[in-house]
C-alpha cells in the first residue's frame, strides 16, 4: 500500500538538495562564525550570504533579518519584544481569534503580565473586519499581531491593507507568514509589515531553523542573553548547518514558486471534483477567494474528525484536523470555534488536506477516493 503525505502545513519533508548542501556545510564548515580565523570566516560567508538572500526574497534590508529557532521564537521575540519596549507609549495589542498557539498563548502570557489584548472575530471564511481593526485601534495600542495566512483553513487576511489602517498609528504591525512564505509573494515595504515571522521547515527545509524580520526603525528588547550574535538582539553560537539548509530551500521556492501555486490549485480543484463526482456531502471551510494554494479545510456532515483520522491513516493517507500542535487534544480548534461557534458541527467534523513535495495528481485522486469510501462507510 502506498503512503501518502497530505500534512505539509504540519510540516514537509526536506528536499533533496537542501539535505545535500547541509551535508556538505557540516562536513566542511565547522567553524564558530564569531571566529575571525579563516575556519570562522568560512562560517560567517554562509551567514550573511543567506541573510541577504532571504532579505532580498521579502523586499528587506540584510540588516532587517534575526535568525530564529523557527516560527514558534520567531512570533515569541517579535511580540514579547515589542511589548518591552514599547510598553511606556502603552500597553494595548490587537490579535485574532485565529491566530497561530505560537502568537494566541504569548498574548494570553502578556494578559498576565498586565498587558490588554483585544482578540478581533472573523467571519465564516475567517477574515477579519478592517472596521473593527479601524475601532479597536486606541492611543495606547502599541503592537498589532495578524497572520498572514491560516495554518488550518488557508484564510489570507487583507494584509496590505491592514499594514496602511496601522502605518499612521503608532502601532508596530507584526505578521506571521509561515504558511504563506514560499507560496504567496511577500513584500514587507510595500505593505507597511513592520515584523514578520518565517520557519523553514514548512518550505522543505530543515526543522528548528527561522527568521524573523524586524524594520530597522522598530526597536526590539532581546530575549536572549549572551554573546553578541545577530547584532546582539539573538544570542547563541548560529546554526550554520541550517541556516544553509534554510537558504537552498528558498533559492528553490523562488524558482519553483508560481508552479507550485498552479499545482496545488489543480489539486484542489481535482480533490473537489472528485468527492462531488462521488455524491459525497461536504462543505469548504475558508475563503474561497483568499485562499493558500496548498491548504484544503473540508466539513464531512455525520461524521466525526477521531474516526476519520484513523480510517484515513489505516487507508495509507496522512491528514490533520488542523494545528499539528495541538494533535492529541479533544480540545476543538480555536480556528474553526472562530469561525462557526462552539456549537456548530463543522467542529466535529473537519480534515485538513495540504499539499507539497512529492505530491502528485494521481495521488491528490486515491486521496480523495479513498475519502470518497470512508465517508459514505461512515454515514450509512
Amino acid at each position: 500500500m502506498e503512503r501518502i503525505y497530505v500534512d505539509h502545513a504540519a510540516t514537509s519533508p526536506m528536499h533533496p538538495k537542501v539535505i545535500d548542501k547541509m551535508m556538505e556545510v557540516m562536513n566542511t564548515e565547522f567553524g564558530n562564525p564569531s571566529s575571525i580565523h579563516s575556519f570562522g570566516r568560512g562560517a560567517r560567508h554562509i551567514i550573511d550570504e543567506a541573510r541577504a538572500e532571504m532579505a532580498q526574497s521579502i523586499g528587506a534590508q540584510a540588516n532587517e533579518i534575526i535568525f530564529t529557532s523557527g516560527g514558534t521564537e520567531a512570533d515569541n521575540h517579535a511580540i514579547f519584544g515589542i511589548a518591552q519596549a514599547y510598553q511606556h507609549k502603552g500597553k494595548h495589542i490587537i490579535t485574532t481569534k485565529i491566530e497561530h498557539h505560537a502568537v494566541f498563548h504569548t498574548c494570553e502570557q502578556l494578559e498576565k503580565e498586565g498587558f490588554d489584548v483585544t482578540y478581533l472575530p472573523v467571519d465564516q471564511e475567517g477574515r477579519i473586519s478592517l472596521i473593527d481593526l479601524k475601532h479597536a485601534l486606541r492611543d495606547d495600542t502599541i503592537l498589532v499581531t495578524i497572520m498572514y495566512g491560516n495554518n488550518e483553513v488557508g484564510t489570507i487576511q487583507p494584509i496590505k491593507e491592514i499594514g496602511e489602517i496601522i502605518a499612521s498609528h503608532q502601532a508596530i504591525f507584526h505578521t506571521d507568514a509561515v504558511q504563506a512564505y514560499g507560496l504567496e509573494k511577500i513584500n514587507v515595504k510595500e505593505s507597511s509589515i513592520d515584523l514578520m515571522s518565517v520557519s523553514a521547515h514548512k518550505i522543505n527545509g530543515p526543522k528548528g531553523i527561522g527568521f524573523l524580520y524586524v524594520n530597522k526603525d522598530v526597536t526590539l528588547s532581546s530575549r536572549l542573553f549572551g554573546g553578541e550574535q545577530e547584532r546582539k538582539r539573538r544570542a547563541g553560537t548560529e546554526n550554520v548547518p541550517s541556516i544553509a539548509g534554510f537558504l537552498e530551500a528558498v533559492r528553490i521556492l523562488q524558482q519553483e514558486m508560481e508552479a507550485k501555486r498552479e499545482k496545488y490549485e489543480q489539486f484542489k480543484s481535482s480533490f473537489i471534483k472528485k468527492l462531488i463526482e462521488n455524491k459525497v456531502d461536504f462543505t469548504q471551510n475558508g475563503s474561497l477567494d483568499f485562499s493558500l494554494p496548498h491548504i484544503l479545510n473540508l466539513s464531512f456532515p455525520g461524521t466525526n474528525v477521531e474516526a476519520m483520522l484513523v480510517n484515513l491513516d489505516l487507508a495509507g493517507i496522512a491528514a490533520s484536523s488542523g494545528s499539528a500542535c495541538t494533535a492529541g487534544s479533544i480540545d476543538p480548534s480555536h480556528v474553526l470555534v472562530a469561525m462557526f461557534g462552539k456549537d456548530d458541527e463543522r467542529i466535529q467534523n473537519s480534515i485538513r488536506f495540504s499539499f507539497g513535495l512529492t505530491n502528485t495528481l494521481e495521488q491528490i485522486e486515491v486521496v480523495a477516493e479513498e475519502t470518497s469510501k470512508i465517508v459514505k462507510r461512515l454515514t450509512t
